[in-house]
């Protein structure tokens, strides 16, 4: 038997799902969380005598009429796929909303049992729904569930349901069909015809003994938390906070204890293989694998209090306002606060990010999104901020929290460019957004979600960082001749040939060494491996020393290994957070665009913006502290000159491409 769960976004649908499955899929508080169908096995608990049945999570919907590509995937599905039961997942304190879904899809014969989901909340709100009643009107079984607690007893009332009613006829107490219409007037008049009807039947089943037009507690909160001027200096308080915990305060406490069990691991494999084995089997198996990979993960704690505090925002509902706060920002470049939604995603991997932009209804502005969202630092690119905040900032959080704003500033000045190559910045967009109710977050779902962010990144660092930093380490080993590399000329390698041609382009940045550049290539196959790399490359082989705030190789600070100062280092960083994202984003990118042009506008202006910042931070930086310019000046002006030329003759053909077509309307 197949059971599909749809339902409104905010329904709780996919935490159903979870509590029916067992599985651990994301849950957030906005529409768009689940982009695709997910199927899974029932829980054998919940199974019983029903045979095998499998459990489908559609994307949320509001209507049968598609007007996003996550509500096409609900429909299409439904239609052609026939599931055995459809189970709608139904808002108890929201049946205004959410019956006008109910009614559509009991249009369609399959049979259908409601699940009145968020029953607990409806005591808290002095508000009474009689299901037995409902379940008359509907024509189908109603079950009272609360899919945030696994060991109710209704999920086992709902499959058994589900399971009676497979193969059952079903009616519908509302019909309409839209197949033949084809103007929107007569589409509006036959909704608004259905939201009458929903109306009325609410009216019968549902008591409230608070008015809902009284403002509440959450709607008090909200006029600070979202207020058009307080919210945005909030919100950065709030990221610095974060930042402060997972970098600078409990993150080191964690991560001393796992450098000290690489350490061990480091000097016991080394004691093991003993004074004669092979320089070369020592160096690829000590700094090359060991070495590299435990650059990288011995991050992982920093990295996981920063996923679990975001993911304890997320579930109280505040995220779903910094996506308000930013609307009133990102209109007057093109773009409206949904677009927000992929980018606080792509915080947790880009990937899934880019993905989210499915639900943007205009596609330019789909796109735009998709092409800007890599700019959000991601999972991967965190290993990357924790070190050189370490290394040469003293672990300060305002690095990373400087990151992610600068992130929002490229994605507000990208949009803003976009929207006038394209010649649509007389567009105007429409935002809504349906506020979930503050809530305190699950430390379960966080801490759930944390681990398996976790192991997705345990598992990277196992097979492509372990893979990359054992290439990297054999380049650099042989010369093109395949010899040994001799001490002290460690520029005849092969990474060092393969580097240095981009370490030429670099210098204006302030980074123009092979090794540096090497890292920044590597970067495109996983971010994670800038770190590894460049403890590979300069012989680094012990993870970060979190009372010096420094990686260590013996009595060698990594500052002076790396010979960089702090604005170079800033450059260096802010170059690898901004420049494309790994490949796997990018073959995202390539789905969600559709369009090689704009794939490969998209790739250029993340190398053009990650260059001329970078340019910009070091010879600016260089000059306030030193009085004097840096290395490479001239040349580095003339490639930003350059690429501002070009962007410049591509907003002249955009702005007369919008002359056209505003001659045209006018006509």
């Amino acid at each position: 038997m197949k059971i599909s769960l749809a339902g409104n976004p905010n329904s709780g649908k996919t935490t159903l799902f979870n509590a029916l499955s067992g599985k651990q899929e994301r849950v957030g508080n906005w529409a768009g969380v689940t982009i695709s169908k997910k199927e899974a096995p029932l829980k054998k608990e919940l199974s019983g005598t029903h045979g095998e049945v499998t459990v489908v999570d559609l994307p949320g919907a509001y209507s049968m009429s598609p007007f996003t590509l996550e509500e096409t995937i609900t429909r299409d599905y439904v239609k052609s796929e026939n599931p055995d039961v459809i189970v709608n997942v139904v808002d108890a304190t929201n049946l205004n909303r959410s019956l006008f879904f109910t009614t559509q899809l009991l249009e369609l014969g399959i049979p259908v049992v409601v699940a009145l989901n968020k029953c607990d909340l409806n005591k808290s709100k002095k508000l009474t729904v009689d299901a037995a009643q409902l379940s008359q009107l509907l024509g189908c079984p109603v079950v009272e569930t609360v899919a945030a607690d696994a060991r109710n007893a209704s999920l086992s009332t709902l499959v058994a349901k589900a399971a009676e009613m497979k193969g059952q006829p079903q009616t519908a107490p509302f019909t309409q069909q839209y197949d033949d219409i084809k103007d929107a007037e007569s589409v509006q008049a036959m909704d608004a015809d259905r939201f009458a009807f929903v109306k009325q039947l609410v009216a019968k089943i549902e008591t409230r003994q608070v008015s809902s037009a009284e403002p509440t507690i959450h709607d008090k909160v909200d006029t600070v938390l979202a207020h058009k001027w307080l919210g945005l200096p909030i919100f950065a308080l709030i990221m610095w906070g974060v930042f402060s915990i997972s970098q600078t305060y409990v993150g080191p406490l964690f991560a001393d204890t796992l450098v000290g069990w690489i350490d061990s691991f480091y000097g016991a494999v080394e004691g093991a293989m003993g004074a004669d084995v092979s320089p070369l089997l020592s160096a690829l198996l000590l700094d090359g694998i060991i070495g590299g990979v435990g650059a990288v993960v011995g991050f992982l704690p920093l990295i996981m209090v920063l996923f679990f505090l975001l993911a304890l925002l997320e579930d109280s509902g505040y995220m779903a306002r910094v996506a308000i706060i930013m609307d009133r920002f990102f209109k007057k470049v093109g773009l409206s606060g949904k677009s927000i939604i992929p980018m606080i995603i792509g915080t947790g991997c880009a990937i899934p990010g880019i993905m989210a932009t499915r639900t943007i209804q205009n596609e330019r502005q789909r796109r735009t999104t998709a092409m800007l969202t890599p700019f959000m630092p991601c999972g991967a690119k965190l290993p990357v901020i924790a070190l050189f905040a370490g290394v040469f900032f003293q672990d300060a959080a305002w690095v990373g929290t400087s990151m992610y704003f600068a992130g929002i500033g490229l994605i507000i000045l990208g949009a803003l460019l976009i929207v006038r190559i394209t010649g649509e910045k007389s567009t105007r967009s429409f935002f809504i957004l349906e506020l979930p109710e503050y809530r305190v977050p699950s430390v379960k779902l966080a801490l759930n979600t944390t681990l398996s962010r976790g192991k997705a990144f345990i598992i990277k660092a196992g097979t492509i960082i372990l893979l990359c930093n054992a290439v990297i380490q054999i380049m650099q080993t042989f010369t093109w001749q395949f010899d040994i590399v001799a001490e002290g000329a460690e520029s005849t390698s092969i990474l060092a040939g393969l580097a240095s041609p981009f370490a030429f382009v670099l210098i204006p940045l302030g980074f123009g060494v092979w090794q540096l550049a090497a890292a920044a290539i590597t970067g495109f196959i996983a971010k994670e491996n800038v770190v590894g790399t460049l403890a590979v490359v300069y012989g680094i082989t012990n993870f970060i020393d979190t009372e010096e705030l420094a990686l260590v190789s013996g009595s060698a600070d990594v500052a002076t290994v790396m010979g960089l100062s702090s604005v170079a280092a800033l450059a260096y960083l802010v170059f690898n957070l901004f420049t494309p994202p790994c490949f796997a984003a990018i073959g995202a990118m390539n789905a969600e665009l559709e369009n090689k042009k704009w794939l490969l506008g998209g790739i250029s202006l993340q190398l053009g913006i990650a260059y001329v910042c970078a340019f910009t931070i070091y010879q600016v930086g260089t000059f306030a502290t030193t009085g004097a310019l840096g290395e490479g000046f001239v040349y580095g002006l003339a490639v930003c000159l350059a690429l501002i030329g070009f962007l410049f003759s591509l907003l002249r053909k955009g702005s007369l491409k919008e002359q056209q077509k505003l001659g045209l309307s006018l006509q």
